[in-house]
């Protein structure tokens, strides 16, 4: 029988499936279908930037005023809004609704990274079981559903364009201007960067609205609001506003925060490369869009088998080994993409890379977020808002630069940045090593007394109350 803290975790899980088919599904779109003056790259600009401000305030406030639950749902609703900006893009729509979509960004994030953190501490105390292994555990389970929204979202995509009877043949003779060969002004625009018609690029986004307002449904039906009582006593005491709106950069007292930066920076370099340069300057420029979302099938599977896979092997192995696996996948990922001339009778190859970053691309994410629930497990809200806020960073800075340098220099960036975040993390181990935080502690201390007895009172069937 699932428990109560596993059944939690299925439905945020499954509710950030459900939201995340839709919005993922475009933002692999994004450079490919609304390239005209870089529109589509300059909006997922517009929704990181904004994502960073959120972080600044909104998540601990929400957080504590709102509870986790509420807090997931008033941000879905947000996502949502960008699948109605897109119908009629163009600057008036997509970039309010980017907006508003990353306001929303940060406090969901923080909201489902400290639910899943109290669960798992919550399961720990009561399996009497090292609460890392837990954490880890619901973070595998996390994102080996999540991931797999990749699957789903990239697969609308593909089938709904694929029915389009005006995708072009791409000329032999533009396949020199594909892969890192040449700048990208140097590009020849062509057949394969034709847009899909109109009427089935609606047909999908009637589709991805459709599952973002399920997503709301299922987290606001079935989650239970496991920290309500905390959010009641917080907004009783009455708070200084000053002191919830600084909590996240409080925390930057903390030098081992400061070490995880560019590893958390590079999440954001690697994801947005996948996303806006892999899709658009190798898949769309070599096979056409309707071949992105297959192609993003692949990163999405592999990542998803590898978050539950990598979620469970973290305590066998630790994390070290898990981070350095990454670190080797991406190294050789980067380099052979500086060297690859993709052409079509390659077919193959243009689905290999996706999944090999998606396998790493599971370690990035399991992993990190469990180090900050691990690390700061007496500061949550504020630590995962921190990781919200330099992850975005990483993606601003990423599509900012986008339109204006040559291919081969942005792999070079994701390679310098891959080495900085190597030698940071290892320093930031090093410091846990040689002062580690008390299993006890993070189990026992990190529950407060009102938590122990909600969740006591919680697990006591309801026909036994009086």
């Amino acid at each position: 029988m699932i428990g109560r803290n596993l059944k939690n975790v299925l439905v945020v899980s499954f509710g950030f499936l459900s939201l995340f088919t839709a919005y993922g599904g475009l933002q692999s779109l994004q450079s490919s279908l609304n390239a005209e003056e870089g529109m589509g790259v300059i909006s997922l600009s517009v929704v990181y930037a904004s994502i960073i401000v959120s972080s600044m305030f909104l998540p601990h406030i929400l957080i504590k005023n709102l509870g986790c639950k509420w807090t997931i749902v008033a941000s879905m609703c947000c996502y949502i809004t960008y699948s109605f900006g897109n119908l009629y893009p163009g600057w008036a729509t997509l970039i309010p609704t980017s907006a508003i979509l990353g306001l929303g960004g940060s406090p969901l994030w923080s909201a489902k990274c400290t639910y899943l953190t109290i669960s798992g501490n919550r399961q720990a105390e009561k399996d009497n079981k090292k609460n890392e292994d837990t954490i880890n555990m619901y973070f595998g389970v996390f994102f080996f559903i999540f991931q797999s929204s990749a699957v789903w979202g990239n697969l609308m995509s593909s089938l709904i364009f694929g029915q389009d009877a005006e995708i072009a043949n791409i000329p032999e003779d533009q396949f020199q201007y594909c892969g890192a060969a040449l700048c990208e002004d140097e590009f020849i625009q062509s057949g394969n960067s034709t847009r899909p018609a109109q009427h089935l690029v609606n047909t999908l986004l009637g589709c991805y609205i459709g599952v973002g307002v399920l997503a709301v449904i299922v987290v606001a039906v079935f989650l239970d609001n496991i920290d309500r009582d905390m959010a009641r006593e917080f907004r009783s005491n009455r708070t200084p506003f000053c002191d919830t709106f600084l909590a996240t950069f409080k925390l930057l007292k903390d030098k081992r925060l400061l070490m995880l930066i560019p590893l958390t920076m590079y999440s954001g370099f690697e994801q947005s490369f996948l996303s806006g340069e892999y899709t658009k300057n190798y898949v769309t420029c070599a096979l056409g869009i309707h071949f992105v979302g297959y192609s993003m099938i692949c990163f999405g599977a592999v990542n998803s088998l590898c978050s539950f896979a990598f979620g469970r092997l973290a305590r066998y192995t630790g994390r070290i080994p898990l981070f350095c696996l990454a670190a080797v996948t991406n190294l050789s990922c980067i380099i052979a993409l500086l060297l690859w001339r993709p052409h079509p009778d390659q077919l193959p190859v243009f689905f290999v890379f996706p999944a090999l970053w998606g396998m790493a691309d599971a370690v990035w994410q399991t992993q990190t977020n469990a180090l900050y629930g691990i690390l700061f497990a007496d500061h949550k809200e504020a630590a995962f808002a921190n990781y919200r806020m330099w992850e975005s960073l990483g993606f601003v800075i990423a599509f900012a630069y986008s339109t204006f340098i040559c291919l081969s220099i942005k792999l070079y960036i994701l390679l310098a940045m891959l080495i900085l975040t190597m030698i940071t993390y290892l320093m930031v181990e090093y410091h846990h090593h040689k002062n580690p935080v008390s299993s006890e502690s993070l189990t026992l201390n990190t529950i407060t007394e009102k938590e122990k007895d909600t969740y006591i009172e919680e697990d006591i069937p309801k026909q036994t109350k009086m």
